[in-house]
């Protein structure tokens, strides 16, 4: 048996494994049960002469020979489903762009880059889907997103490190910010100090702590540099919630830049001076190679998009 022989059903459980980085996910989001998975996978492997997973405590890892055949995989399984369509009567979709985002990204800017998008290039349809940094990564490179965009926190490192290297450009690197009750007596002011933040309450998502959003920013609450432990009154995963839980005063979150443009009445939302700084980055990464038109003209849709958000908001 060779990898020749291996069954398009076999190469779509594949690629699904490799997107959701559990057997019991890909089981859920394909309707199959956990043993089918794993007999596809079995099957695959025997005909690959290889194995293609390695079965790890919290998931799966894609093995060398295991990101080869993930490449080929995701090819074969794009132009069957670009010939079905065309069996079907359905045209083509040459002007479909897959993106993701994480968290923060959907509340401004994505959705102005979209509307950008659709005012000078109407044809291009953008499909999106919101996620953390790793299930973006694999999804990737399971070729079922052409772009996404990631966050970063220092020491900066790559989203992963697998090869081939992902191609990342950075739209932006900013300042973390303080979303505050705007009758709170720190709104007063037009900067915050670190030192002011100390025994405050803090809103933050679920299992964060302290976290600062490394790379997905819904864990954000306590700022990260605090030198205590920080106490936390609410916790949300929602952005929506927290800022209005922030409005209703129940306490403060810490805010990427980028959200400040889109806060509710009854917060502000405030740099903050004093102790290291919190610098996070905006990448837009891709699988390395060439890129389709209608691609191209989103990331070029979401950079400006990114550069406008960052002139907006130089003057706070």
């Amino acid at each position: 048996m060779a990898l020749t022989d291996a069954s398009l059903t076999a190469l779509r459980v594949f690629r699904e494994v490799a997107e959701r980085g559990t057997l019991t996910a890909a089981a859920t989001a394909l309707g199959y049960t956990q043993s089918a998975v794993s007999r596809q996978i079995a099957a695959l492997e025997r005909a690959a002469g290889a194995a293609l997973l390695e079965r790890r405590h919290d998931g799966v890892r894609l093995t060398p020979a295991g990101r080869i055949v993930l490449r080929r995989a995701a090819a074969v399984v794009q132009q069957v489903d670009a010939g079905a369509r065309e069996l079907a009567g359905l045209p083509d979709e040459p002007g479909t762009v897959r993106l993701g985002w994480f968290a923060s990204a959907g509340a401004d800017l994505v959705p102005r880059a979209l509307a950008a998008l659709r005012a000078t290039h109407p044809a291009i349809t953008v499909n999106t889907r919101e996620g953390p940094t790793p299930v973006l990564v694999r999804a990737l490179r399971a070729g079922t997103l052409e772009l996404a965009l990631l966050g970063s926190a220092p020491p900066f490192r790559p989203p992963d490190t697998e090869t081939p290297a992902l191609e990342v450009l950075t739209l932006s690197e900013r300042g973390l910010r303080v979303a505050v009750p705007a009758g709170h007596p720190l709104a007063r002011g037009d900067y915050l100090d670190v030192a002011d933040l100390h025994g405050q309450r803090w809103i933050a998502g679920p299992g964060s702590a302290a976290a600062g959003g490394a790379g997905d920013s819904t864990g954000m609450g306590a700022w990260p540099g605090l030198d205590e432990r920080p106490e936390i009154a609410h916790s949300a995963r929602d952005w929506l919630a927290k800022l209005a839980l922030v409005a209703a005063g129940c306490g403060l979150t810490t805010v990427p830049a980028m959200l400040e443009s889109v806060v509710p009445p009854g917060v502000r939302v405030l740099p903050v001076r004093g102790g290291p700084q919190e610098q996070r980055r905006l990448l837009l990464a891709r699988m390395p190679g060439p890129m389709t038109e209608a691609a191209a003209r989103l990331a070029e849709a979401l950079r400006e998009a990114a550069l406008a958000s960052g002139q907006e908001a130089a003057p706070g």
